[in-house]
């Protein structure tokens, strides 16, 4: 390309410097073709799915089997529109990332002062937290239920998994992409096969994805509709998908390359987050077509487990098979969560603190932060299942504080032609973006106001 047709740019479009860079270690390390649609896809085909675990985590599983056991298959419209929201807000992380060559907490340290960056720093730390936490859970109750080891020691063992992550990022950050999709594959075929063991009917599940009448009339209806979009976006992935899109190649004196490298992330992350909008249809589906009506006592990890493998709850297609086979996926669904988790907290210490320390040590610190209150609640408790998964409902409510946090000001930043250039929201998706930004935090709250019985 010519001289002619790069386009030098000012401020926060200049190439960043070598010590600022967000994931120094592998930004930019992946090579793309200039030329070939399929082999360009391919070579941006990963960060979505690091992103879209992120959405099909296990702090999401009870409440969209509980969705369809509760309500059957009503409430499929709200996974929609909450996997619609994420997709645009995912969008807005990765140009933001893309275009600045910073990540959503080095905007946020360089755009507020010192006082409010270190606020924002220690809500967003608890968010980590709050999320590594449902993971740690997920992964520890799976282990128990796999190979019957006492509780305490599968957390201990799942604490143990950040050397796994130090190990991959030695291998390359596409070794972390392929370990993850792989995992993810297991999850879609677990519940996909499951499904069809159900036999749900096909009629019925497509009139789900239309949005009832009943669901703001039914108190109940909408407080779980409230609980599955409340928890759905996740704030430390819109702060990981400003990262990792940067980890492919960018040549930001060029804007056409930019605009091309916008394009192929965003085809990524929208097709990823696709996937985690099926896992999560899978999952309300599987609840609707074999608890609806059943009355079954599914509010924990262990109670599916345990329901699975009971003819009195499932029928005939009960078997201890599917319950092994719904413990493996919650297993791949914490161990693809919590390196992805961990990765986020790193981004966030460095963005927001500026924090030098040998990776080895960042990532061991952050994974020590969600640790230790899991396994404190397991030794206090006893390594009491029940007791232990009530961590979740208290990490869903600092997920929901830490929020518009993270959502404001993406949608500010990115809205911004002085930060964005050409590369500004339009305005159609300035007004989507808003619009779910307040519907986000709305709603956020008020689960925060019912889950501490002011409601």
């Amino acid at each position: 390309m010519t001289e002619s047709k790069k386009k030098h740019r000012e401020s926060s479009f200049e190439t960043i410097g070598e010590n600022s860079k967000s994931l120094s270690e592998v930004n930019g390390t992946i090579k793309v073709p200039e030329k070939g649609f399929w082999r360009t896809l391919m070579a941006y085909t990963g960060p979505g799915i690091l992103i879209a675990v992120g959405y099909m985590d296990p702090g999401n599983w009870i409440t969209s089997i509980a969705g369809g056991a509760q309500f059957k298959y009503q409430l499929l419209s709200i996974v929609l529109i909450s996997s619609l929201i994420a997709m645009l807000l995912q969008a807005m992380a990765a140009k933001l990332g893309i275009v600045t060559g910073k990540d959503l907490a080095q905007m946020i340290r360089e755009h507020t002062s010192k006082r409010v960056g270190f606020m924002l720093w220690v809500i967003t730390e608890l968010a980590i937290m709050a999320t590594d936490i449902a993971e740690i859970i997920g992964s520890a109750i799976a282990i128990e239920l796999l190979f019957h080891v006492p509780l305490i020691v599968g957390i201990v063992i799942t604490a143990a998994d950040v050397l796994i992550l130090l190990l991959l990022m030695q291998l390359g950050f596409r070794k972390i992409e392929t370990i993850v999709a792989a995992l993810v594959f297991v999850i879609v075929g677990v519940f996909a096969y499951e499904v069809l063991l159900a036999q749900p009917k096909f009629a019925e599940i497509m009139a789900g994805y239309i949005p009832h009448r009943d669901i703001l009339t039914n108190k109940s209806m909408l407080y779980l509709s409230l609980g599955i979009v409340g928890a759905t976006v996740m704030p430390h992935d819109l702060f990981l998908g400003s990262s990792i899109s940067q980890t492919r190649e960018i040549d930001r004196t060029d804007e056409e390359k930019i605009a091309r490298s916008i394009k192929f992330t965003t085809i990524d992350s929208n097709i990823q987050l696709t996937i985690a909008f099926v896992v999560n249809s899978l999952l309300l589906i599987l609840g609707a077509a074999l608890f609806y009506g059943t009355n079954s006592d599914l509010g924990k990890f262990v109670d599916l487990f345990n329901a699975l493998k009971d003819p009195k709850i499932v029928g005939a297609i009960a078997s201890p098979l599917l319950s092994i086979l719904f413990a493996v996926a919650l297993l791949s669904s914490g161990q693809s969560s919590t390196i992805t988790g961990t990765l986020s907290g790193q981004i966030i210490m460095e963005g927001f603190i500026e924090l030098k320390m040998p990776m080895w040590a960042q990532r061991l610190l952050t994974r020590l932060l969600s640790v230790i209150p899991v396994l404190g609640f397991a030794i206090y408790y006893h390594g009491n299942e029940a007791k232990i998964e009530n961590l979740l409902t208290f990490s869903q409510v600092f997920l929901s504080i830490a929020l518009p946090f993270a959502v404001i000001p993406l949608v500010m930043y990115t809205s911004d032609k002085k930060i964005m250039g050409r590369f500004a929201n339009a305005t159609w998706s300035k007004v989507c973006a808003w619009t779910a930004a307040i519907v986000l935090v709305a709603l956020n709250g008020y689960l925060i106001v019912q889950t501490i019985g002011l409601v």
